[in-house]
């Protein structure tokens, strides 16, 4: 058959079929995933005017939108170019164009139905919503959600008031508040895909039968609307406000604080909170929260093309079964490793077993899943496991000469081209691997507690290392799920040696009788994720002592700190530190009173942000962005900040 003139484009194709179904694929050139770039738009403008036409001739009975790329279907717009579109004279009238195309393809006569596979973020699910159906595949690839809180703002494109219209005010806000991203199933649940497919192969009969059957998405009942209505809505936006205090200070981030205000006056007029979308995101865009968020996205998705590339892990054994060592052994069970996990003896290794099933029950959402995780994580007290593993993690105690003496064992029992690391927090590589036939062979992998929580991984290089052993740690770290952060074998490395002033000067000023309560609370008001003393107490105290003494900073005899390590009270995992430790959460005190928390809070950050500079100076990491990046991800330092060095330079630290 004859197909229609359509317009060049470089983002999207088109053809229509025998039963005259117009078919448009997005595949944005030279990129991992497809992104709504202002190419993409424009085109996508263009487009849209000709199925206007067709349609209005009968020629085009109906648009699939499909996505060309196996990674999903549309991971959001392209935040590459955030910092151009921020400008005010640009935003507001790129954003309007954008809302009023999405209002003309659900407007047109024809159905237009979305079939979505893998990542449907942002403004793909924008789009989405837009389509007057929605098919998924119910696959744990597909992820569905805005993310945008995540980067100062919130969604532009429409997104607002569309997810409101399909799933409900309370629903549709917390996923926005969030940022969390939804399975297939939960996202059927709430009204945003209509149906479910169980392989993307059918995506395209589904959608097919859905456009013939001229098939429209049903709105929110009105039980669940009733929230948004009348002097409910004032009371659901203060509970909002309310918990989203909880988690974030409207100064530090005001995304959500926004958003909730967009909802109190529009959130009973879908429309209306589309149409307010435009004078609410403006700020937010340009603003320093979202400049700073927008860095740190680039420097942790830059952490993701790290690595060498094609190397397989399938085997992982770790040495240790402690908190560390078994949390370590657990993650990589979880993310579908075969792991053996060694200790002395089998009493030893029972407990961090049974942390790992908690884990995978927490993790995983079906039996069968957590099942054959618990048999990926198997008991080996002998080390039969070690000749096989593609990984050996050692992390046991922090003594030097208990790390050599495992090593040396070890050596001649490894596969080629096997991982050999070493979990050390701050032992250089060097002494360690001083006394191996091969010490070019030892790198370290520096986990965070808590594992499961904690992003960052340091993929230490000593002066034996080559950029191919490097190279298969970072491809590890990234095999688990982890962030990798390459750092030169220095005492402490990069983590640990900016921590220990912080935590150290604060425990100092508890020593000399200054409310431990106080001076974490300050730490949050800057904009930490906890105080330096629950953070020692999270840490261990015993670990912290290690460490610090091992970066030259005494422990002085009869100190608190001493009295508390002595007495085996260890913080949080023995259930007693600094704090009091109940079902994981420290039992804290009142406040006192202070007049300016927040400049107390970056009196105690300084020596961090300090010892960051000295780091970076010293070559321990290569430039000030990786340097920032692994202090978020190892410290929490206040991601809106952009990182200890981005905060000194705008003089906010």
């Amino acid at each position: 058959m004859i197909q229609p003139q359509m317009p060049e484009t470089r983002n999207w194709s088109f053809h229509r079929d025998v039963e005259n179904l117009g078919w448009l694929t997005i595949n944005t050139p030279g990129a991992p995933v497809n992104t709504l770039s202002r190419e993409a738009i424009t085109e996508l403008e263009t487009l849209v005017s000709r199925f206007e036409e067709l349609a209005a001739s009968d020629e085009l009975a109906g648009v699939i939108l499909l996505s060309g790329k196996d990674s999903g279907f549309i991971a959001g717009a392209d935040v590459s170019e955030f910092d151009a579109m921020s400008d005010f004279s640009v935003l507001p009238e790129a954003l309007r164009r954008t809302h009023a195309l999405f209002a003309r393809i659900e407007k047109l006569k024809i159905p237009v139905v979305a079939g979505i596979h893998g990542f449907c973020l942002g403004g793909g699910l924008e789009l989405a919503l837009a389509c007057h159906y929605r098919v998924a595949v119910n696959d744990d690839k597909t992820r569905i959600g805005f993310p945008e809180v995540g980067l100062g703002i919130f969604p532009g494109f429409g997104g607002t008031g569309r997810s409101i219209r399909q799933a409900g005010p309370v629903d549709a806000m917390q996923i926005m508040l969030t940022g969390k991203m939804l399975r297939a199933g939960a996202a059927r649940g709430l009204n945003l895909v209509d149906k479910l497919v169980r392989h993307r192969d059918m995506l395209r009969w589904e959608a097919r039968k859905a456009v013939l059957q001229k098939r429209k998405s049903t709105e929110a009942g009105f039980f669940k609307r009733i929230m948004a209505m009348g002097p409910l809505r004032g009371y659901v936006a203060g509970k909002m406000k309310e918990q989203a205090g909880k988690k974030a200070r409207p100064e530090h981030y005001p995304a959500p604080f926004a958003l909730i205000e967009l909802f109190e006056k529009h959130g009973n007029d879908w429309r209306a909170m589309i149409a307010g979308e435009v004078d609410a995101f403006v700020p937010l865009m340009s603003s320093t929260t979202a400049t700073n968020l927008r860095r740190v996205f680039f420097a942790s998705e830059a952490l993701k093309k790290q690595g060498t590339k094609g190397v397989k892990f399938a085997r992982v054994h770790v040495i240790g079964a402690g908190v560390m060592g078994g949390d370590i052994a657990a993650w990589c069970a979880l993310r579908g490793m075969s792991v053996t996990l060694q200790d002395l003896d089998m009493e030893r290794i029972t407990p961090a077993l049974d942390r790992g099933k908690k884990l995978f029950k927490k993790r995983l959402r079906k039996k069968y899943e957590i099942d054959a995780a618990v048999l990926r994580l198997e008991a080996d007290p002998t080390g039969k496991g070690v000749s096989r593993a593609d990984v050996i993690i050692e992390a046991v105690v922090e003594k030097l000469e208990v790390k050599q003496a495992i090593f040396g064992g070890l050596e001649d029992k490894l596969k080629p081209g096997a991982i050999l690391a070493t979990n050390t927090s701050s032992i250089e590589l060097e002494r360690i691997a001083e006394k191996l036939k091969q010490p070019e062979r030892l790198i370290g992998l520096h986990f965070f507690n808590p594992v499961a929580q904690l992003p960052l991984v340091e993929v230490i290089r000593s002066t034996f290392n080559t950029d191919a052993e490097i190279g298969k740690g970072a491809a590890f770290a990234l095999a688990i799920g982890k962030s990798p952060v390459v750092v030169k074998s220095a005492p402490g490395f990069l983590v640990n040696r900016v921590l220990m002033p912080y935590m150290l000067g604060a425990v100092e000023r508890v020593e000399r009788g200054e409310s431990k309560e106080l001076l974490d609370a300050a730490a949050v008001a800057f904009g930490m994720p906890m105080g330096p003393i629950e953070l020692m107490d999270t840490v261990g105290l015993d670990v912290g002592k290690s460490v610090a003494t091992e970066l030259g900073h005494g422990v002085p005899d009869g100190s608190q700190f001493d009295q508390l390590v002595k007495a085996g009270k260890l913080g949080r995992k023995t259930g007693e530190g600094f704090y009091k430790w109940v079902e994981g959460k420290a039992q804290k005190g009142e406040v006192p009173a202070h007049s300016d928390l927040a400049a107390l809070g970056r009196e105690l950050v300084k020596p961090l942000v300090d010892m960051t500079e000295v780091v970076l100076a010293e070559g321990v990491v290569a430039n000030d962005g990786l340097a920032d990046i692994g202090v978020i991800m190892g410290t929490g330092f206040a991601p809106f900040l952009g990182g200890p060095l981005k905060a000194r330079k705008d003089g906010k630290a």
